[in-house]
């Protein structure tokens, strides 16, 4: 054999036997999805190990979801995003140009392999009596829940009570937006972001209830069993969509196009939809939901854009300087 044929096979032989570079992923999420994805990130590593004999780290990004996208928009150069809130995604789009307009048609379920809704957490006995968004105004009731403006959690929680009153007064938005201003006036401590709304309810004991995602609450449940915390979920509610993006230039610079759009897509399998349903998400997989049914209180989730035209209208409207958020909370200090 040729000396030359010779190291073409020698040099073949050394590529095979030669494992792939390794690479690196960033998942930018939300605040209180640190345990979610320290289970589910082993999980896809695995996964992509065995599919593609490439060795994968994926590192994590908490904070509250608004303050996230403007890390990325600064400079963090994240692969993917695992938010709570669509218009956190948007604005990478809007102010950054950092992905399509059109990302929520890439994905399955308007790019949310998950979804949740908001529920109470209260003290050993529900001594306030709480049992829906009506009772979180009445004299004498602390809450506690992040801050609307860098939290979408927060959010949400907000357009669950605001939705609801426009429901129970018919769509009065006059009554609704009194009725809300006196549900701010109740609030005792707003934290920037989900994690820090527990802190203070459970280990600094401020307020009567906190309200977060019901992943949460069932998180805490099971992580504070002596404390003997109780569960509310209102009968009528908001429904909280978790959208999920991969951040198009970033993942350009960063070579990691496959692996960025393979992680997300794993969200939706079924391996991980039942980690997703451990940590109490609601899910779409369908043998999952059937097996899960139980641990999930029936409610009558609206859409927001069904309550408040869009997003986009929400924002301007209630969540930018000035707005409506900020006018409920002025008045309700005089």
């Amino acid at each position: 054999m040729h000396t030359s044929k010779k190291l073409a096979l020698l040099l073949f032989a050394a590529l095979l036997s030669t494992p792939l570079a390794a690479k690196e992923l960033l998942n930018s999420s939300y605040d209180i999805a640190r345990e979610l994805f320290a289970e589910i990130n082993p999980l896809f590593v695995a996964h992509w190990q065995q599919q593609s004999g490439e060795t994968l780290t994926i590192n994590q990004s908490h904070g509250g979801s608004s303050r996230q996208a403007q890390a990325i928009l600064q400079g963090l150069r994240a692969d993917v995003v695992t938010f709570n809130q669509s218009t956190d995604i948007d604005v990478l789009h809007q102010r950054g140009n950092l992905l399509p307009a059109n990302w929520r048609e890439r994905l399955a379920n308007n790019a949310s392999p998950y979804y949740s809704t908001m529920a109470f957490l209260v003290r050993k006995g529900n001594p306030k009596q709480i049992n829906s968004w009506q009772d979180l105004a009445k004299p004498g009731v602390g809450l506690v829940f992040p801050n609307p403006k860098t939290s979408g959690n927060a959010r949400y929680t907000y357009l669950g009570a605001y939705g609801d009153a426009l429901q129970r007064f018919d769509n009065d938005d006059a009554k609704a937006r009194n009725w809300v201003k006196t549900f701010l006036a109740n609030v005792v401590v707003f934290d920037t972001g989900g994690r820090g709304a527990t802190t203070s309810f459970v280990d600094r004991q401020l307020g009567d209830v906190l309200i977060t995602f019901e992943s949460e609450v069932n998180g805490i449940m099971k992580q504070y069993p002596d404390q003997q915390f109780e569960r509310i979920v209102p009968p009528t509610n908001v429904l909280a969509e978790f959208p999920v993006a991969w951040i198009d230039r970033n993942i350009q610079r960063n070579g990691t196009e496959k692996q960025a759009k393979a992680y997300l897509e794993f969200l939706y399998s079924n391996a991980a939809q039942q980690v997703l349903a451990r940590h109490f998400y609601r899910v779409q997989d369908a043998d999952v939901v059937a097996a899960t049914a139980a641990q999930f209180p029936a409610t009558k989730l609206f859409k927001v854009e069904e309550l408040f035209s869009s997003w986009d209208a929400v924002q301007s409207n209630h969540f930018a300087s000035g707005g409506v958020l900020d006018q409920l909370l002025a008045e309700g200090k005089r």
